[in-house]
């Protein structure tokens, strides 16, 4: 009787704690797709995130050189480098954005700040829908090349100096992710990377993100990683330490 009694008890206890996983699960989901719905939602009222920089916040007018970062949420994270003299920061970037979008947007938030830098990291958020859209690869490809090249075109009408970062790598991907995710995306950051350093010119200058922030194997290198997109502090206190650099020999 005593070993039936803990064969009850631990089956009670399994199925306590298989119907707290289940919650917790169920609640784990049912946040991200709200965080989805309000996130589609929010895009479907201002597409290209107009709203995000109000014109009333364009500060044009200033002493010394403006530097813009500029392009989805890993230029939107990046923090203004320390330790630079006669520098203007302004940031521009905006999470989750396509391509498209931040070409689409660049009237509106770069030129009004008259730059004289600006510093362009983009493309990842086309190139991670290739595992939903395979047949669609190069097409997805070219078009990132292509807006690239009219960001490089309005920049160039604007008198500024481009510095355009390869796509930063990605890295390791949870468990959750990995239905929509293939190693189709790294490989596509590779190609598009390849065809950046073709577009050094005059006045683009190629600053290679990516061989700063890879590791083995061709991931995101962990002690630069806050998840398989985006960097830590210490990520872009890598790119900083570069950037001084390349900003100080900057012609």
């Amino acid at each position: 009787m005593m070993k039936r009694g803990k064969w009850k008890t631990a089956v009670t206890l399994l199925f306590v704690l298989v119907v707290l996983a289940s919650l917790g699960l169920n609640g784990y989901l049912f946040l991200k797709a709200k965080q989805y719905y309000v996130e589609l939602n929010g895009t479907r009222l201002d597409p290209l995130g107009l709203s995000v920089y109000p014109s009333a916040e364009i500060e044009a007018e200033s002493e010394g050189i403006t530097a813009v970062f500029f392009g989805d949420s890993r230029a939107a994270q990046w923090p203004n480098p320390e330790g630079l003299d006669g520098y203007r920061f302004f940031n521009r970037g905006i999470g989750s954005q396509t391509s498209v979008q931040v070409t689409a947007r660049f009237q509106a938030h770069v030129a009004p700040l008259q730059p004289d830098i600006i510093i362009l990291q983009m493309c990842i958020n086309d190139l991670k829908t290739i595992p939903l859209f395979p047949q669609n690869e190069s097409a997805i490809i070219q078009n990132c090349l292509a807006n690239i090249d009219q960001v490089l075109a309005e920049a160039e009408q604007l008198g500024a100096k481009v510095i355009l970062t390869t796509v930063f790598p990605v890295g390791e991907v949870p468990l959750e992710r990995k239905i929509v995710w293939s190693p189709a995306i790294g490989e596509a950051v590779k190609t598009v990377n390849e065809q950046i350093y073709a577009k050094a010119s005059d006045t683009v200058f190629i600053f290679d993100a990516y061989e700063l922030l890879v590791a083995d194997r061709g991931l995101l290198n962990r002690d630069f990683a806050f998840d398989e997109l985006h960097l830590n502090d210490a990520g872009y206190e890598q790119l900083n330490q570069q950037l001084i650099q390349f900003l100080r020999i900057l012609p």
